[in-house]
């Protein structure tokens, strides 16, 4: 690699160019690994809230940022239940846990293991099978199959391999769920490779020492063809495969990125069970072991991917590809059909003999349009347009994401007593951290405690309203003061809700000022983490401001608005208008119900039609006709022009009750109309109509 020719210098800046400008570039990779794995201590952190011992991780494309728009990798989740204890040592096994002993002998593939299942209450084998998940070998051990994970039907979910995935689910990147026991020692396979000791070459010493001390996972697929294929068990190293992947710079990158469309635009479509992109991964990960450090930069990168793509042809000629970290495991073994092998190895000679003019072939992400602007000349996209368009929606799917765990989070309060509610609060903001908890971990959790202090004060307001305590009223007011700044607008509205329940209208009146006066129109995106919908990003100073910031968690109160949600428990602080939405449900609705819907059996509405409607009825209170007006009209105008409310059904019910309160009936029944045409089912404008009707025949 040392001789490289000028055009080749040339072609790779060129190409560098292009991957900057659709978004592989050092901001973007830093901005989507922080949202990646603040969603992951998300995910854990509500688990273990909820009493469930068990660890998310998301691994994959979208967290190593090895992806594009238009590659649309999915999201893989592992879940690692910490109940379950798999050792490779007697000494190992704990009082407590489900426990089983690692088996790799020579009868087992490698790359994968057999558990025994060893009893509960001493470190001894279990003897007796147990159920159709088990299996006596010819030895007289007690085996578990790796069918143990197979689901029950659900319309959304899919069995492949050891993976449980979501599809066909409106709004939401498909995602692997696979659900894994942890390993805390390391497989002794992998022994040889944790025990190098390497100065200057990569991996680093530094790198396998971390390595050495990140758990592994067994999971529950067996190797395709084995005797044994419904007993083994995958050994997963993806946590160590993360740290080397965090640990790739920006040309590593793209040259994967490079043969993950070369893959797509060549091999995939005729041949799309041959070469993976985890195949591509391992490659990689030896070229660089291979290769000095300073040989991957940006005007090498053609000679990188070639290098890389040269030894993926030989790997393909041999049938051979080690695994990066368990050496014995062949990745290509069985992989290759006799009439595919040929034509695979020309699409790959032709790529690289092509000295990069196959690269114009690519469409994906328009990577042949812009490269051959670039080699013209022309500049062939804006900087940071693509990046920007990026960096706008992440935002917006971080937020999504917490709003999504506070809706979870509610939902196990919803049927409960006040007092029973506060109690859970209490606990969770109680919950002591691990050890092992990271700054994005600690981060995480005060995110949660903030949504939380707020609803625990909204529910002891509600309990005073009702009780007329002003002691607790006061408590109630401190603890809300804790969650008032989520958001632009939600936790404030609540506060605002509470004290116009209580009958405080100068104080009320005050906030919703303050917060109109927060919410600019031109950057604040409404965002609902409710249920899954089209969402549009069409706020431009709300998209660059998301690409300019480096501290996304900052963002939250300044430029986004969650919708604002009240439990039933908070009934006494949230406006008789709204209260209809914690009812919105007949029996016959209920059959229509998705187990994500939860949320239905709570008031929610979003911020900004709520903050108009809580103006309108307090300067109704005030006598302050003009202003009333003014806010009436802003409901209506924000209901008609803005893309992105997730309950727009709701803010159509309010506006009806309002046109009641004005006596026009026809602009009544026409929003409550409007409003079922959004949502036959679950939802209370029916209650509106059939109210409105009783008092007309009434009259």
């Amino acid at each position: 690699m040392s001789r490289i020719p000028d055009y080749a210098h040339n072609l790779s800046l060129k190409m560098s160019q292009v991957m900057d400008g659709i978004g592989v570039n050092e901001k973007i990779v830093m901005k989507k690994r922080r949202s990646m794995l603040l969603k992951e201590s998300l995910y854990t952190l509500t688990d273990q809230l909820l009493g469930k011992d068990r660890n998310v991780f998301i691994f994959g494309s979208q967290i190593e940022v090895t992806t594009t728009l238009g590659l649309q990798s999915d999201e893989d989740c592992l879940i690692s239940l910490n109940k379950y204890n798999v050792i490779q040592d007697w000494s190992e096994w704990e009082y407590g846990k489900h426990n089983f002993l690692m088996i790799q002998d020579e009868n087992v593939s490698p790359g994968y293991c057999l558990l025994q299942i060893l009893r509960d209450d001493a470190p001894l084998p279990l003897v007796v099978e147990t159920d159709d998940n088990t299996y006596r070998d010819r030895m007289g051990r007690i085996l578990l199959k790796n069918t143990f994970f197979n689901v029950g039907p659900n319309v959304y979910v899919v069995r492949h391999g050891p993976a449980h995935t979501n599809h066909a689910v409106s709004g939401v990147r498909d995602a692997d769920f696979v659900p894994a026991f942890p390993c805390q020692l390391r497989p002794v396979q992998a022994r040889h490779w944790l025990n190098q000791q390497r100065e200057e070459h990569w991996p680093t010493k530094d790198m396998i020492q971390y390595c050495k001390n990140k758990e592994c996972f067994v999971v529950g697929v067996g190797k395709t063809g084995s005797v044994n294929e419904i007993l083994e068990w995958r050994i997963s190293t993806s946590l160590p495969e993360r740290c080397l992947m965090f640990n790739l710079n920006i040309t590593q990158i793209r040259c994967y990125v490079f043969m993950k469309m070369i893959l797509k635009t060549f091999i995939t479509q005729r041949f799309p069970d041959s070469i993976s992109s985890f195949m591509c991964k391992t490659v990689l990960f030896h070229c660089i072991s291979y290769t000095r450090s300073d040989t991957w930069k940006e005007n090498t990168l053609l000679t990188c991917l070639s290098f890389c793509l040269s030894t993926l042809y030989s790997c393909v000629q041999n049938e051979y590809c080690p695994h990066f970290f368990i050496t014995q495991n062949n990745l290509m073994s069985g992989r290759f059909s006799p009439e595919s092998k040929p034509l695979i190895l020309d699409t790959l000679r032709y790529v690289i003999e092509s000295d990069g003019r196959a690269l114009l072939e690519i469409k994906c992400d328009n990577i042949d349009k812009y490269l051959q602007s670039s080699l013209n000349g022309v500049v062939p996209i804006h900087p940071h347009f693509i990046p920007t368009l990026i960096a706008g929606p992440l935002l917006k799917d971080t937020v999504r994401d917490i709003s999504s765990i506070f809706k979870f989070l509610l939902s196990e309060m919803n049927d409960l007593s006040p007092r029973l509610a506060m109690q859970k609060l209490l606990t969770f903001m109680s919950y002591h951290h691990n050890e092992n908890y990271t700054n994005i971990d600690r981060k995480t959790y005060r995110l949660i405690t903030r949504y939380l202090c707020n609803t625990l004060g909204s529910i002891l307001a509600s309990f005073n309203i009702y009780q007329q305590d002003h002691l607790t009223y006061k408590k109630a007011l401190s603890f809300m003061s804790l969650g008032l700044d989520t958001d632009v607008a939600s936790g404030k509205l609540k506060l605002a809700s509470v004290l116009y329940c209580a009958g405080d209208i100068q104080r009320t009146e005050f906030i919703l000022k303050h917060i109109e006066e927060c919410y600019d129109l031109s950057v604040v995106e409404p965002i609902c983490g409710c249920y899954s919908f089209n969402n549009y990003s069409r706020r431009d100073k709300f998209t660059g401001l998301c690409y300019e910031s480096n501290e996304e968690c900052r963002l939250f109160k300044h430029i986004t608005a969650s919708c604002v949600r009240f439990i039933r428990c908070e009934i006494n602080c949230c406006p008789l208008e709204l209260q209809h939405e914690m009812f919105r449900s007949t029996q016959e609705d209920l059959a229509y119900r998705g187990e994500l819907d939860n949320w239905m059996d709570m008031a929610v509405v979003d911020s900004l039609p709520y903050l108009y409607f809580l103006q309108y009825k307090t300067y109704s209170r005030l006598g302050r006709q003009d202003d009333k007006q003014r806010a009436l009209s802003n409901i209506a105008r924000t209901i008609d022009v803005e893309p992105n409310l997730g309950h727009r059904e709701t803010a159509l019910n309010l506006l009806g009750q309002c046109m009641e309160e004005e006596y026009n009936v026809e602009n009544a029944f026409k929003y409550y109309a409007r409003s079922l045409q959004i949502r036959r089912r679950n939802n209370s404008a029916k209650v509106h109509i059939c109210k409105l009707l009783n008092k007309l025949i009434n009259n």
